[in-house]
């Protein structure tokens, strides 16, 4: 584990460490953006859009939000996406996220964007870049996150139509930065596409993949070895190969691990339940996210307070390791890096030194 600037204070007060968790930068790597979309803001740009909804008020599709697993969520939430028809849908969800983002002192957002969701109701790949992209560069200039696109296939249709949409996408190359694999896991193993992510490094494209969320940890070790990721998204379920976390250790692979998202979707039955204190232990680069927060609960400080609120064993030690992990983690410059865990560094100095 990471050295802290300082000795800390491991038994913070609740209210000290609460603080600490909110106050100190970190990046977040697992951040649906699609997710992210607020009864609220569905409800306006339904009416917006015309777009009739199945449900008669905010109140009522908020109530929906009880999920007994992954494909009840992903019912639900590709709903939720049908009201985003323009440019300028794109842009403001997305920047209704980082204006959150940027109250939980988040420093760097990596943002998952699914343009099958929208290019098969007929939505221009163009307005879904255009304008996620359109956000990031606002984020950046008036909120000072730095912000990155990752363009993500869903593992639920085929490997032809994930070719498709990268050859839609590549005349916006300029806007995202890698690919990642999402939607519903069980019976979609990683080497599903081995093809179009070894066609995604050629073109020197970051390589990201969810495993090891519902599915088994094999799917982790494909990802690993058959579409070569840089990144596991969740990867919890490595606790169940001893094998499979020593190699996640020793290569230093960061799991991008979501606790509100991973108890709402029942792969714990409580936080308390949660392997993230295991991981911890066990050495490997786990980073904290919100997932989708409009549909789990919580944006990312929930997410650490949740967990370190339920899971006592947790103290400074581990929220400052979280934190460095967030940004080794990154795809982010190294400059930047250097100096975001300056910033942590005067946090912890102040708050738990």
């Amino acid at each position: 584990m990471n050295d802290l600037p300082r000795d800390p204070l491991v038994a913070l007060p609740r209210d000290r460490l609460v603080a600490l968790l909110r106050e100190m930068p970190k990046a977040e790597l697992h951040i649906h953006i699609e997710g992210s979309l607020e009864p609220e803001l569905i409800f306006k740009l339904a009416q917006r859009n015309g777009v009739a909804l199945a449900y008669p008020n905010v109140e009522a599709l908020r109530a929906a939000y009880a999920f007994s697993d992954l494909q009840s969520f992903l019912d639900i939430y590709y709903a939720g996406a049908s009201v985003l028809l323009k440019e300028a849908d794109f842009f403001e969800m997305a920047w209704a996220y980082f204006e959150r983002a940027a109250a939980d002192n988040v420093v760097h957002a990596e943002l998952f964007f699914d343009p099958q969701t929208h290019t098969a109701r007929g939505v221009a790949i163009e307005d879904v870049i255009v304008g996620l992209a359109h956000a990031c560069r606002r984020a950046h200039a008036e909120l000072g996150i730095s912000a990155s696109l990752i363009l993500c296939f869903l593992r639920h249709l085929s490997e032809d139509a994930a070719f498709a949409t990268l050859e839609q996408a590549l005349p916006y190359r300029d806007h995202f930065i890698g690919v990642g694999l999402d939607s519903s896991e069980r019976g979609h193993p990683p080497e599903k596409f081995a093809r179009v992510f070894a066609r995604c490094r050629e073109l020197g494209l970051h390589v990201v993949a969810h495993a090891g969320e519902e599915g088994p940890p094999a799917y982790i070790w494909n990802a690993l070895d058959v579409l070569k990721v840089e990144r596991i998204d969740h990867g919890v379920r490595c606790v169940e190969d001893p094998a499979l976390v020593q190699r996640l250790a020793a290569e230093r692979m960061p799991l991008t691990v979501c606790p509100l998202s991973n108890v709402r979707l029942r792969v714990y039955g409580s936080m308390a339940e949660h392997a993230l204190p295991a991981l911890l232990d066990a050495g490997l680069c786990v980073v904290l996210n919100s997932d989708d927060p409009a549909y789990f609960g919580g944006y990312i400080n929930e997410n650490f307070v949740a967990a370190f609120e339920a899971l006592p064993q947790l103290d400074a030690r581990h929220a400052y390791t979280l934190a460095r992990n967030s940004f080794e983690a990154s795809f982010a410059p190294a400059a930047d890096k250097q100096r975001w865990r300056r910033e942590l560094d005067a946090v912890f100095t102040r708050l738990a030194g």
